[in-house]
C-alpha cells in the first residue's frame, strides 16, 4: 500500500533516536524525546490551497525538521508515518 499525500501535504518517516549520548551516557527509552528530523517519503502536487498558490519545495529523499506537535500519524503495513502540511515544515537539512 502507498500514502499520495493531497494538496500542500507531505509523508515523513521519522528519523531513529539515538540511543546514547555524545558523552556515552545510555537513554532509556520512556526518556528518549521523538527526533522532530525526518525523510519526506511522498509530498503532494501543491496547487491553490485556502486561495493562494502553493509551490512545493520539498521532495522525496529530503531530509527536513518540522514542528514538534504537527502533523497526524499513519500506521501503514508495521510502518508509521506522519503527515503535515508544508508550512510545518521548518527547514531542509543538507549535507
Amino acid at each position: 500500500m502507498k500514502l499520495k499525500p493531497l494538496g500542500d501535504k507531505v509523508v515523513l518517516k521519522q528519523l531513529v533516536a539515538e540511543e546514547t549520548t555524545k558523552s556515552g551516557i545510555v537513554i532509556p527509552g520512556a526518556a528518549k524525546e521523538k527526533p522532530q528530523q525526518a525523510e519526506v517519503i511522498a509530498a503532494g502536487p501543491g496547487g491553490v490551497v485556502d486561495g493562494k498558490e502553493i509551490k512545493m519545495e520539498v521532495k522525496p529523499g529530503d531530509h527536513v525538521i518540522f514542528s514538534k506537535y504537527s502533523g497526524t500519524e499513519v500506521k501503514l503495513d508495521e510502518e508509521t508515518y506522519i503527515v503535515v502540511k508544508q508550512n510545518d515544515i521548518v527547514a531542509i537539512i543538507e549535507d
